[in-house]
């Protein structure tokens, strides 16, 4: 059962219009110094299904490690969720790990939420086919801001999946203030299932966003593909090249677009100049230790209750419960 025929929010591409969040970010991150635009902006369709060949790569671990992981636990998680919650997938892509959670806590109800909206029914219309007397809610939406949740979920208890450690994308104080968007969408005696990467030797990390078959260079690449179509603009995309490095200080790979020479184009009318070996800064991930993803989730008003981690210690699921601040002693 799905409600594909009326998706929340029909996306502004079928209107033939540019996202104006999409336009304001990308003038705001060229003009900025140092340059950058979120990483958000790289989900339309090509994107989306770039990222999909990516967590099929043979360097990038997370995607094999968090599967098995769900695929070892969900009756363990699903013991602690206890059955007739709506499921609220954030971020949902496509799907590929939600019928692990789906087929253990017995939900009332699937709600992705995604910024790609083609991708979102795709991926729905799919995951239907496997749960049909399930009823399936895509929303469409910028997850990083309390959403208003379908009515058919009205007064059921919710679970939020939030898999892929799409969290170590945020800075702490975005990181934070999404978890706390978070509380807000979900309500009152919500609980919530995040992954979380941990730090590990770059000799690993570096190779998991730069593949040998240049699957993530195109991924990064396709931002400066979207903003051609969607912005009116002329930026020279073989001029441009991808760049991974490992941040140290900041527990983070930095994913970046580098000029291969000094370049001029234009988006929505406005000039841009870059000189060779200056950079877009376009995707931060953050990589977590034990305590310092726990101290993030209470920050976030979300109380951890259960962990699972894989033998080498790689990749965490992380359960953890909606509490509100207390009043510090």
């Amino acid at each position: 059962m799905t409600d594909l025929a009326e998706p929340i929010a029909a996306t502004l591409h079928d209107r033939g219009q540019a996202d104006p969040a999409f336009r304001a970010d990308v003038l705001a991150g060229l003009n900025a110094r140092p340059r950058a635009i979120p990483a958000r902006w790289f989900y339309d369709h090509a994107g989306s299904e770039l990222f999909e060949r990516i967590t099929e790569l043979p360097e990038y671990y997370p995607t094999r490690v968090e599967t098995a992981l769900l695929s070892r636990h969900a009756n363990d998680i699903a013991k602690l969720v206890g059955p007739g919650r709506a499921v609220v997938e954030f971020g949902s892509g496509s799907s590929t790990k939600t019928p692990y959670i789906l087929a253990a806590v017995e939900p009332a109800a699937y709600v992705p939420i995604d910024i790609s909206g083609d991708f979102l029914r795709e991926s729905s219309a799919a995951l239907a086919q496997d749960f049909p007397k399930l009823p399936i809610v895509p929303v469409e939406a910028d997850f990083m801001h309390p959403i208003a949740t379908p009515p058919r979920i009205a007064g059921l208890p919710r679970m939020g999946f939030f898999p892929g450690s799409t969290i170590g994308n945020m800075v702490a104080r975005t990181a934070v203030n999404l978890l706390r968007a978070m509380v807000e969408t979900l309500g009152e005696g919500a609980v919530l299932l995040i992954g979380m990467d941990r730090v590990k030797s770059p000799d690993v990390l570096v190779p998991a966003y730069d593949d040998a078959q240049g699957v993530t260079a195109a991924f990064n690449l396709n931002l400066l593909h979207r903003i051609n179509r969607d912005l009116d603009a002329d930026v020279p995309v073989d001029a441009f090249r991808h760049r991974a490095i490992w941040n140290d200080a900041h527990a983070r790979i930095e994913m970046h677009l580098e000029a291969t020479r000094d370049v001029t184009f234009t988006i929505v009318g406005e000039t841009f100049m870059m000189a060779a070996g200056e950079t877009i800064h376009t995707e931060n991930s953050h990589k977590y230790g034990p305590r310092d993803a726990r101290v993030l989730l209470r920050a976030g008003a979300w109380e951890p209750i259960a962990e699972w981690t894989d033998p080498q210690d790689q990749f965490a699921l992380i359960l953890a419960e909606a509490r509100p601040a207390g009043v510090a002693p």
